[in-house]
């Protein structure tokens, strides 16, 4: 094989993910299924597209024998195993209709999407199938080399972070992102992928909140100079078969955090006393970052009804600030009330 003449620049590869209809198949084509985006390939805005982690299981010590690692000896198992596939980049109205719907396992067809304090799991199995939202993913690297295009399927978004800064492209939301699977690739040399949905300026800024509406475990009128966004629901895989593993779950907590650097003064002062103080088994307050006093599909926000405070610190710089963590809690096993929802 000749030595090939072309380079590539990282950013000519492109991140794409589609919803996929059934557990087990790969979504190749740009027309079916679901009820939102009809399957189209939609390409986030990624500052990198990383490299997919592929977790193989090696063994690669040598036997008794011999000192040597011998071509015998080496041993590689591609089945019980889960890729993992992490990007970040600027958040899009088409992307992160994707993105929170799937990890917050909502059926909804517009935001606000959230998750109730009595939600149940959720199993994928090879008979799943027909899925009318975004609960499965088709993932795929695009490469601008012709065959090399990577594909994944039974793809799950399990960790998603949206976060702003008030010095940092004016408050433009970012978002970063981890999906799993524990399914075998589709393809490592797949052709290049048609894009259905590219990448937009739907985007979106800390500019849109009102300022009594972005309030902190029950203080209103914060004066926000960051903020970040977690939101935490794993898989949990099972049952080893030739084609990967046969069972997707999310059984494990489902958890959603933030944290804010806000100005220290007379509303924001009380914190201290507030997470130093808070009641066992209580409530401190609902905490909200919106452009009105209620969640609205097209403006992004975030609102936990109720939250604790778990953590609160000086930030020294050119002013003093505060660094406040806090943390969404439910209403009760038995209750349907929303523990946090999302709208975008």
């Amino acid at each position: 094989m000749a030595i090939d003449a072309n380079a590539y620049s990282p950013k000519q590869f492109t991140f794409l993910i589609a919803e996929q209809d059934d557990f087990g198949t790969f979504n190749l084509e740009s027309t079916g299924g679901g009820t939102r985006d009809a399957n189209n390939w939609v390409a986030l805005d990624v500052d990198s597209i990383g490299s997919p982690s592929l977790n193989l299981n090696q063994g690669i010590e040598p036997r008794t024998g011999s000192r040597i690692l011998q071509a015998t000896d080496f041993f590689q198992d591609n089945k019980a195993k889960v890729i993992e596939m992490s990007v970040s980049g600027t958040a899009t109205t088409e992307v992160l209709d994707m993105l929170i719907p799937n990890i917050t396992q909502s059926a909804d067809t517009s935001s606000p999407y959230g998750i109730a304090s009595n939600i149940g799991s959720q199993t994928f199995v090879a008979a799943t199938d027909d899925q009318q939202d975004m609960q499965i993913f088709s993932i795929a690297y695009n490469s601008p080399s012709s065959g090399n295009t990577l594909g994944f399927k039974d793809c799950f978004c399990t960790s998603l972070s949206l976060s702003g800064d008030s010095g940092t492209e004016g408050g433009r939301v970012k978002f970063s992102a981890t999906f799993k699977t524990g399914t075998l690739p589709e393809d490592l040399t797949d052709g290049l992928l048609t894009v259905d949905t590219a990448i937009t300026s739907n985007n979106y800024f800390m500019s849109s909140w009102d300022a009594d509406d972005r309030i902190v475990a029950g203080i209103a009128n914060c004066l926000v100079n960051s903020f970040n966004l977690n939101i935490e629901n794993d898989m949990v895989f099972s049952g080893i078969s030739s084609t990967g593993y046969e069972s997707a779950a999310r059984v494990g907590e489902i958890s959603a955090t933030a944290d804010f650097s806000v100005k220290y003064d007379a509303n924001t002062d009380v914190l201290f006393e507030n997470f130093h103080d808070q009641a066992a088994g209580a409530s401190e307050g609902a905490t909200l970052m919106a452009h009105q006093a209620s969640l609205a599909d097209g403006s992004f926000g975030f609102k936990f009804a109720s939250s604790v405070i778990t953590s609160v610190a000086f930030n020294e710089g050119d002013m003093m600030m505060l660094d406040v963590s806090v943390k969404a809690v439910g209403a009760g096993t038995g209750e349907s009330t929303v523990l946090f929802e999302v709208a975008c």
